[in-house]
């Protein structure tokens, strides 16, 4: 598997829609997944924490 560190990062988000008792995540460059609403939630909620994190690394504390 790649490095992902040597990949050039997405910078458009993805799009969730709810169907049929699913979560679907259409992404940039063709990304598609489907999850059940308890594995969508848990993504949700840890890449908003990640989110946060790189926030605040990348940004230099005053």
């Amino acid at each position: 598997m790649n490095d992902p560190r040597n990949v050039s990062p997405f910078e458009i988000g993805g799009k969730a829609v709810a169907e049929e008792g699913l979560v679907l995540l259409d992404g940039p460059d063709g990304i598609a997944i489907s999850m059940t609403p308890d594995a969508a939630e848990e993504t949700g909620t840890s890449l908003i924490t990640a989110a946060r994190e790189a926030r605040d690394q990348a940004t230099p504390e005053v």
